[in-house]
């Protein structure tokens, strides 16, 4: 038994830590979501300077494809993107054409490739002023977010005043956990609930079962909620489909194999796997009602 669960350990180990990769340009895709702080009432605007010159569909302009500029003279903010073109930075990173009003949400996000590597550029129209992150940052999630402290911006000062930029990763880790906490519980206890209904009351039987679904849930949980922090929602509901096999096979070589030895009565042979194949469709299912009804749990 020892054995099994081991390997079934290492399975769900080794599908959330190697890179999942998705080559059809379908489903989600990886995000930067910034909120900022310190800026409220004011008009600005917002890009992400790439290390590299094109990701995605977005690239950067140079002279010999100024043809392919994303805007043109008669569209909205025509003239906030010729500004952003004429930003030239220190460290070499480019404009990649893409940018937001941020002014009314206080939020800028970018959920179609965006940079991997990137600074954070904003600019005031009402001063003509640029103002960029001291910092490069990396995308670290599948969806990144960040919030952005602005201090110092007065504009009666004009462009002499000094703004600062003040950037902390934001992703909600202790969320996560609680969550994560969550859906283990409400998946043993119907396991478990499941197993009482199929009679398996003897306490021999009941601890045996409660350990198995305690290291199987525990596994197969952290694991989908390391492949959706790192992959995304496409990669979790595939992985989360295959992990659930995985799990209903083990169980059952399991059950069949001790349920009957630890029976003070005779079992029937299909019995420990019909109640495997029961549990782990109720589990499912109510994982995919937990994903529906809340999504943020996972």
């Amino acid at each position: 038994m020892k054995k099994v669960i081991l390997m079934l350990l290492c399975a769900l180990i080794m599908a959330a830590v190697l890179p999942v990769t998705v080559q059809a340009d379908i489903g989600p895709k990886p995000s930067v979501v910034i909120d900022f702080d310190g800026l409220e009432g004011e008009n600005y605007y917002v890009t992400l300077l790439s290390s590299v010159k094109s990701t995605g569909p977005y690239s950067a302009l140079n002279d010999s494809n100024r043809g392919y500029a994303r805007y043109q003279g008669d569209d909205e903010d025509y003239n906030i993107f010729l500004k952003f073109t004429e930003y030239k930075d220190m460290d070499g990173f480019y404009f990649l054409q893409f940018f937001k009003d941020c002014s009314q949400s206080q939020q800028f996000s970018w959920t179609y490739y965006p940079p991997q590597e990137f600074k954070i550029l904003l600019y005031f129209p009402e001063i003509d002023r640029f103002v960029v992150s001291g910092e490069r940052f990396e995308r670290y999630a599948f969806d990144s977010y960040f919030t952005a402290k602005v201090s110092g911006l007065d504009l009666s000062a004009g462009t002499g005043q000094a703004i600062e930029v003040a950037v902390k990763k934001s992703y909600d880790y202790t969320y996560e956990v609680l969550s994560l906490i969550a859906r283990i519980l409400l998946t043993i206890a119907i396991e478990l609930g499941i197993a009482l209904l199929f009679g398996f009351r003897g306490k021999r039987q009941f601890r045996f079962i409660a350990l198995v679904n305690t290291v199987t849930q525990i596994a197969l949980n952290v694991a989908l909620n390391i492949i959706n922090y790192r992959s995304g929602q496409m990669a979790f509901v595939v992985f989360y489909v295959l992990l659930e096999i995985v799990v209903f096979v083990v169980e059952a070589v399991l059950y069949m194999s001790y349920l009957k030895k630890y029976s003070e009565k005779e079992i029937p042979g299909w019995k420990p796997c019909v109640y495997a194949l029961v549990a782990n469709s109720a589990s499912f299912a109510l994982g995919l009602g937990l994903a529906y009804w809340i999504p943020g749990i996972f």
